[in-house]
């Protein structure tokens, strides 16, 4: 929802994928024509009719605080797979939201190492993709409002970072600095949004 009102602000057309109908007039309002398509049940094609001619997806979807270690795996990895097969066109770019630890994923089987893991394997699709791609890992999320000021690195580290933040850079990697083919980590830090995508 961040993302949508910074892009919409853009005067970009903008299409938010929602499971849930009662979600339309929040995504509306916030800037983007809802289409409702469950990414776990939809088949690729009809995820390909429902993101149509698309310039670019985000996948930054996600099973949530409270689901089990099996829709970490049916949303958080098969889902972001089955959006990138269903967008496989030289003309749309994937941008991935993953996580710090996803580099290095652990094997138990709590849910939050399933999680890991579950992201791990989405990443590897992307980037064993022909596609225009960037994969962005941030560490904790925060409600906190946002600085505009981030760390921003291609080599893991921890800490924490405001959902605003996170969706200043989003923006800015769809919008004049691509960071093609690149993994990012960023969290909270000294540099405006800008200038730390500028220097990767």
């Amino acid at each position: 929802m961040r993302l949508t009102r910074l892009l919409a602000a853009r005067g970009d057309t903008i299409t938010g994928l929602i499971r849930n109908p009662e979600h339309a007039g929040e995504v509306r309002a916030a800037g983007a024509d809802p289409v409702v398509c469950d990414l776990e049940r939809a088949t690729i094609e009809e995820l390909t009719h429902a993101v149509g001619d698309a310039d670019a997806v985000v996948f930054a979807a996600g099973a949530g605080p409270g689901s089990g270690a099996a829709r970490k795996l049916t949303m958080d990895r098969d889902s972001a797979i089955k959006l990138l097969e269903a967008t496989e066109n030289d003309s749309t770019r994937y941008v991935m939201l993953s996580a710090v630890g996803a580099q290095d994923p652990p094997s138990g089987d709590d849910v939050f190492s399933v999680y890991l893991r579950a992201k791990a394997e989405a990443d590897a699709a992307v980037t064993a993709s022909d596609r225009d791609w960037t994969i962005l890992r941030p560490g904790r999320l925060t409600d906190d409002q946002g600085t505009g000021r981030v760390r921003l690195q291609s080599t893991p580290f921890r800490g924490e970072i405001p959902r605003d933040d996170v969706a200043a850079v989003l923006d800015l990697v769809l919008h004049g600095q691509p960071a093609n083919h690149q993994i990012l980590y960023v969290n909270g830090g000294p540099d405006p949004v800008e200038l730390a995508l500028e220097r990767h």
